[in-house]
């Protein structure tokens, strides 16, 4: 390859496919986080167990929140447990009003917002793995024992310890090892999870619930999930933000990527 070639890198259905996930998603964790205002808490067990919790967001007093984590209490207030209330003023509220959808308490539409991206983020995660299925990049996402010895020398790579990355084909060991984990692990536990929270599918499909360990280990789960799935965005943001962020950004919107040094030596 020659020195600032461009290449048609994404095709029109990924790029679309990953805006509408980006929008689907931010959308899915804030209105997730208003339906789980409504219980501010996540218990290791079938069923509400004090005992066995894990987080707890809450307000002991007027004025003062707090956080507990695995029985260790933090004063959060102001960020969460008594915090914006999403009308002008601060009350008892896990977490605050600017960054739930609706911003004000409303169970009802928290639940419709989240079911309606819910389904969007699904259709585009199904577009994407049928997309790349197609153009037979699919096996190249998997994670393979031969490519572990590499995920440090990539990721000095991108922390700019080493000139060139180690040698790689379509996607580097870290592309490799996120999707693997995130498409084919942590989106289907959040969906799987997600379904065995719904009321009506819990309904008539109730072993599911059952083989997540009950509705609040299901809760944990999905909220492990999302916390997962945030750290996939974060470390994809750094990475974008480090390698070349107006190319980077330029073909996923485009489809059109520069090539550079970088890629001939992983090719």
């Amino acid at each position: 390859m020659q020195m600032g070639r461009k290449i048609y890198r994404y095709a029109v259905t990924t790029r679309l496919s990953h805006w509408f996930w980006v929008i689907a998603f931010g959308v899915l964790v804030s209105s997730g986080l208003q339906i789980f205002n409504a219980a501010p808490y996540l218990d290791a067990s079938d069923k509400s167990d004090p005992a066995r919790r894990v987080l707890s967001i809450n307000s002991p007093a007027q004025g003062v929140g707090t956080t507990t984590i695995f029985g260790r209490t933090f004063t959060t207030t102001g960020w969460l447990g008594y915090t914006d209330d999403g009308m002008g003023g601060r009350g008892p509220r896990g977490f605050p009003g600017w960054i739930t959808i609706p911003s004000f308490q409303d169970l009802a539409d928290g639940r419709r917002w989240h079911l309606f991206f819910a389904w969007i983020a699904a259709a585009c995660w199904i577009a994407w793995l049928i997309s790349t299925a197609i153009k037979g990049n699919l096996r190249e996402l998997i994670l393979r024992p031969s490519d572990v010895p590499k995920l440090w020398p990539m990721q000095a790579y991108y922390l700019h310890l080493r000139k060139e990355p180690p040698p790689h084909g379509i996607y580097n060991p870290l592309q490799k090892a996120a999707y693997t984990t995130v498409g084919f692990v942590v989106a289907p536990l959040v969906v799987l999870t997600g379904l065995a929270l719904s009321p009506g599918i819990d309904a008539i499909a109730q072993p599911l619930t059952w083989l997540l360990g009950g509705r609040q280990f299901a809760r944990l789960w999905h909220f492990a999930g999302m916390l997962a799935l945030l750290a996939f965005f974060v470390i994809h943001t750094f990475q974008v933000l480090t390698q070349g962020f107006v190319n980077q950004m330029n073909s996923m919107i485009t489809g059109w990527y520069r090539v550079g040094s970088e890629d001939v030596a992983g090719q």
